[in-house]
Formats: C-alpha cells, structure tokens, sequence
C-alpha cells in the first residue's frame, strides 16, 4: 500500500474539501470564478549558450538512454510528455521505461494526458520509477490512482491549467521528451508529416519552452530544415531517431465516433435545433464540439441546417475531425483553430489545407494570458459523467468515485458565451442528474445549458436564453424536473460512492487552485 503524506484538508470557495499540501507543495483552494490574481512572474527555463552545442547543427544522439543520461537524469525528476498520437503513443513508455533501466526511483510523469495502452506504467509505479503522475489518467492508471496505490498524490488539470502550472512554476519540468512525426537533426519538429502524422504538436510547445533539457523522438528524420516546424530546434538538446513513434491509426478510439444510439441521436439534433432556435447559428458565429459520439453528431446536424440557412461561421474549434474538415472544404467556415486532431481526416486537412490551423493551449485556454481564443467562442457543446441540480458538472469520476477520465479542454470551454452539456438522463440505469457531483470539475455558473434525450434544462441565471427560445418547439424543461423523472424510471438517486478520508487525487480549477478532491474508494 501507497503512504502518501498526512495533508491538511480545508473547504474551499466551492464548499468542497480539499489538501493545503500536495506532494509537498502547498496550494491555494479554489476561491470562485475569476477571484484568484496570480502575483509572481512567469518562470523562466534556464540560459544556455549556442556555445554548448554544435556549429553544424547536429544535436543527434544513438539512442533514447543516451540523451536520458546526457540530460543528467536523476531520482525525483519531472518527465514530461504528450498525448497527440493518443492511444498509439510509443515515446512515453519508451522514456518511462529506459529511465528504469537506468535504474533512476520516483519520477514525477508530467503527460498532457495518458490513455488505457499505457496501463503498463503501473508496473513502473509498483516499482517505484514512478512516484505519481500528474496530468489526466484514462482508464486503468486513473482506476489504479483511485485505488490508493499510487505513491504521491495525482494531480488533474485541463489542457490550459497545464500551460497555467508550467508557465506559472507550480510543475518545473526537468526533462521534456516529445514524440515528433517528422523532425530534422536540430530538433525543429511538425506534427502533420511523416507516417506517424497527428497533426498538432501544440500540447507539447510549453514542454519546449520551460523544461531544463528536450529531447525529440522522431520516426522520419528529414535533413535540415524540417518545414514547417511546430517546435523550434533552438529549444531542443538532442534528437533520437527509432523505427516508430506509435500507431497513428489509433489517434482514433471510441470517443471519437459518431453515436448509432437513437437517444443520443435525439440530444445531438435537440443541441443543433437549440443553437438555431435561440439565435446563436447566425453569419460570422463560431462554435465547438468534443470529440464524443452525441458531439459528433450535433455537428453532423448543424451542418445541415446552416446549409437550409445559408449561415456560414467565421471559425470553429478543435479538437477536428472529419466532421469539422467536411465544414470546412464546403465552405461552410472560414477556419479551423485547432488544437489537436481527432482522426486521420483532421491530420490530412491540417497536412494541407493553410485554412486549417494549429494552436496551442497558449493561445487557446491558457487563463493567466492576456485572454484567450475560449471566450470569443458562441457555443461550445460538451459532455459530461454528471451533472447536478445546480448545473455543477464532472467529467473525471463515476457516481462510484473510480477516476477514469481525464479533464482535457473541458473546463477552458466553459468560458465559451453559451456551455452546453450534452448527455444522456442515464447511463446503465445510472441517473446522469444527481443531487450533488462526486466531483466537482465545471461550476455551475459555467454552466448554461444540459440537454437530454427527455429534454433541455437552460440555467435560470441564463434568462436571455429562456428568452430566447420561447415559443419554439424545443422541449423546455427545468432540470429538477427531468431529475426526478429520471430517478422514477431508474428506481431512485445512485448510491453515493464510499470512500476513505483519503484524498488521493486533486482537481485543478484553470487558475491552478484546488477546486476539489478525488478520494480513496473503501
């Protein structure tokens, strides 16, 4: 059994309950939308001199454990690394697992997020190379977190809250390995060519930026100059070269495929009639979708109707996929600001088309900037495991309390004019609409709009929405109400988790305080 340390726990702005310390650092608790001013400035990567590194350029080193012992890897360091080739990512554990060779303990792994193929860093945890990780844990690593096993405390941010905490100092990253698609041997890198495309590398530009040494890991060295690069080399110490960087065709997995489901089919077109109906679909608007199957569907319903109204947006946001691309090359929008890609359409069409753009967390979510692209946004339409009768929303847990689900961009969304979750009333005979959250990630202020297959709830702070849609068809509902229908058809309210006075995880709100605890189960 893990022994992680004895925290003081203290009730944040939110109500919820929460550690002052967490792997040793202290932390401020969440204080409420907009309430937290940040006073120190940015941190600052270390100097290096050009003197250091060679004239001609070449920065190539044989292998992985070679530019792992050049970079001076040690005990206790921060490993950072990112998520864009998704499920088929080969580079993490490749770095996690020569650090073990090299025989280094209690390693902080700082990915943009983990997914269920690299379940195998459990065995690395078990052995103690990796102390925690910190960063969204899909599937087995976030079960595993739950479980109370692993060493240090796990820390959940969205993609913006992870730009915030590099930028800011909260995470110092010491090593920063990034898996590139193409890159040349002084380091410069893209992410749209080469036979392990995935599009952006915008997940991994803070990483190049603040870490004490990078190393690029690439499966298509091209001469010098790598064009066009999404990384600069001038960041980079060493390159490595290997036979493959992962499976670009598992970039798609099971969130990212349009739902046959006639009950989420039925939310998605209630989504795209809302945003027509109240206004929102107009010339010049702009919009974005997630990645799950109802999403995806909405879009694919939008489409449609913008073609009926002649309406053609100014931009949408991605996460793309082929949905977005078809917008797209029908002119149907002018742009796509994207920050990574959802399938092989969304590689290809970023490879291509100049009106399809890669960005970055900076320049999308980042909350400690001077703005961010987020709330230029009309609607953004997301998911959710829960919602409760205050519009509070959790992406994150079950209503068993097992954390299997990362943050991504979910949170930085709701700073989009109009949130809307869209989710099924129920989930194998589970109620979606509860009393109270089991974990907080969205305040319900946040929060505008949850649509069901039973209906559409509009928070009552949003009275120009309720405004906006009188009279129309759409079935209007208060949320209480579809809750307590929901309860009736399901047999009752799901049985609250129980859990150990453990915190085992926290949930970072964008501005980097504690918005809340993920807990121990018993």
């Amino acid at each position: 059994m893990a022994i992680l340390e004895k925290a003081e726990l203290v009730a944040n702005a939110a109500g919820r309950i929460v550690p002052e310390t967490v792997n040793g650092r202290p932390q401020v608790p969440y204080m409420g939308v907009g309430k937290y001013r940040p006073l120190d400035g940015k941190a600052s990567p270390p100097i290096r001199t050009a003197a250091d590194y060679p004239e001609n350029g070449d920065k190539l080193v044989p292998d992985l454990e070679s530019a792992l012992r050049k970079c001076g890897l040690r005990d206790g360091m921060v490993v950072s690394s990112h998520h864009h080739l998704r499920d088929g990512d080969r580079v993490a554990l490749m770095a996690l697992e020569t650090a073990a060779k090299i025989g280094v303990k209690n390693l902080t792994w700082f990915p943009s997020a983990s997914f269920p193929s690299q379940k195998s860093a459990i065995e690395l945890m078990e052995s103690r190379v990796i102390d925690h990780i910190e960063g969204s844990m899909n599937g087995p690593l976030g079960d595993y977190c739950t479980q109370g096993k692993m060493h240090g405390m796990g820390v959940l941010r969205s993609h913006g809250g992870r730009w915030q905490a590099i930028q800011d100092g909260e995470v110092h990253i010491d090593i920063a390995v990034i898996a590139a698609p193409t890159a040349d041997p002084f380091g410069n890198c893209d992410g749209s060519h080469g036979k392990s495309a995935c599009g952006s590398l915008g997940f991994a530009l803070a990483d190049s930026i603040y870490a004490d040494h990078v190393i690029v890991v690439t499966d298509n060295l091209v001469p010098f100059p790598c064009v066009p690069w999404q990384i600069q080399g001038n960041n980079v110490d060493y390159v490595v070269e290997v036979d493959s960087i992962g499976d670009p065709s598992r970039i798609v997995s099971g969130t990212t495929q349009i739902t046959r489901s006639p009950d989420r089919l039925r939310i998605a077109e209630f989504v795209a009639r809302f945003l027509r109906d109240a206004g929102i679909m107009r010339n010049g608007f702009s919009f974005q979708a997630g990645s799950g199957g109802i999403a995806l569907a909405f879009v694919s319903y939008l489409k449609q109707m913008m073609k009926q109204a002649g309406v053609k947006a100014r931009f949408v946001r991605g996460g793309s996929t082929k949905y977005l691309v078809e917008l797209l090359e029908e002119g149907l929008t002018d742009y796509i600001l994207d920050g990574q890609t959802f399938d092989l359409d969304g590689v290809r069409s970023m490879a291509t088309n100049p009106l399809h753009v890669a960005t970055s967390p900076f320049t999308s979510y980042n909350y400690h900037g001077k703005g961010n692209f987020a709330s230029m946004v009309d609607a953004v339409v997301l998911g959710a495991t829960e919602v409760d009768a205050n519009f509070n929303a959790n992406v994150v847990t079950h209503s068993d309390g097992r954390l299997l689900h990362g943050i991504g961009g979910w949170q930085n969304c709701l700073e989009a004019k109009c949130t809307i979750l869209a989710v099924p009333s129920f989930r194998d005979r589970i109620p979606v609409i509860v009393d109270e959250v089991t974990t907080l990630c969205g305040p319900g202020e946040l929060i505008d709009v949850v649509v069901t297959e039973r209906g559409i709830a509009i928070n009552p702070r949003r009275q120009d929405l309720l405004d906006a849609v009188k009279g129309s068809k759409l079935p209007i509902r208060s949320l209480r109400e579809l809750k307590e229908e929901v309860e009736r058809i399901c047999g009752g309210k799901p049985q609250r988790p129980v859990h150990r006075d453990r915190p085992v995880a926290i949930v970072k709100w964008v501005d980097g305080t504690v918005l809340d605890t993920v807990w121990q189960l018993s």
